[in-house]
């Protein structure tokens, strides 16, 4: 079984697995990311806290939000509620911005006026476990991302891979204070921290605005939904396909053309039997398919 061949039920466990493991890391580090500024007072850790707030925060909307998006299409949303991921993905990315940009107030002031940091071996004992934690995430949420192409968990995990760098970060900034008494190294590592936190919320506010506004489906995908269908014999062209993805579910609609002398009953079955195929690969699509007699002229579009 490949990784998009994974039953729905399968992908909603996992889901939910990966977003209670995202929360019970980001409280953990809160906890000792709290003690470690407490004692160091230094800039860059407190903006590696603050990170980690936005990341419990976020992980909590991307946890209701994940729960919201797994349930079954009803009367009301005959479409089903995958759209609940995008929007978590923006209030993700708005948190996140804001995270940074509080940074960059914080950092200023520590220009303009500098603090020593105490006891910094505290600090970089906490940072190195926090990395650590941090990175088993990470490798767990793109195990989860790549059989599931849950949109809400990449955004998740996509500012957790932030995380490290900023981590990264605050131990270097630590190291050089320590050992060359450059105190001005704090901040300005806090600088550049949250211009990294600020680039991660743009990417996830791209990414969730083209899931809402409907962007098709990756090239390579759409390619192979026409390949699969142009595989049955009886299919003389494939056109305009129309994609998008909502959540788990993928939404595919295309025209295929056949002789013009077969049954309604006869084009009604190879009809059948393409979207069998194209569910093959693509198990949680809803796949609906146009029958047209060959030479009909009609308005076609681009795939």
């Amino acid at each position: 079984m490949t990784d998009r061949q994974i039953s729905g039920d399968q992908a909603k466990r996992l889901m939910r697995r990966a977003t209670n493991a995202a929360v019970s890391v980001a409280v953990l580090l809160i906890a000792l990311k709290l003690v470690a500024w407490l004692v160091t007072d230094s800039v860059s850790l407190l903006s590696s806290l603050a990170d980690s707030l936005m990341d419990a925060l976020a992980s909590l909307i991307n946890l209701f939000a994940v729960r919201h998006a797994l349930q079954p299409a009803d009367s009301e949303h005959r479409f089903g509620h995958g759209k609940a991921e995008p929007l978590a993905g923006l209030g993700q990315a708005a948190f996140i911005c804001a995270s940074g940009l509080y940074l960059i107030v914080e950092a200023v002031g520590r220009l303009i006026e500098s603090q020593p940091i105490e006891r910094g071996s505290v600090g970089l004992g906490v940072m190195v476990f926090s990395i650590i934690v941090t990175a088993l995430l990470v490798l767990y949420q793109r195990s989860v991302v790549r059989r599931t192409n849950s949109l809400a968990i990449r955004a998740d995990s996509l500012h957790y891979t932030t995380d490290i760098l900023v981590n990264a970060g605050v131990i270097v900034s630590l190291l050089i204070v320590m050992f060359m008494d450059w105190q001005e190294a704090d901040p300005i590592v806090a600088l550049i921290i949250a211009g990294f936190i600020i680039y991660s919320a743009v990417r996830i506010a791209r990414q969730s605005l083209n899931h809402l506004m409907d962007h098709e489906l990756p090239d390579a995908d759409r390619l192979q939904i026409v390949e699969i269908a142009m595989r049955h014999p009886q299919v003389i062209e494939c056109h305009d396909l129309k994609t998008r993805a909502a959540g788990l579910s993928s939404f595919i609609q295309m025209h295929i053309s056949m002789e013009g002398s077969l049954t309604l009953d006869e084009a009604h079955i190879i009809s059948d039997e393409v979207e069998s195929s194209i569910l093959a690969s693509f198990p949680n699509a809803e796949v609906i398919l146009h029958a047209d007699p060959e030479g009909v002229e009609e308005p076609r579009q681009e795939f």
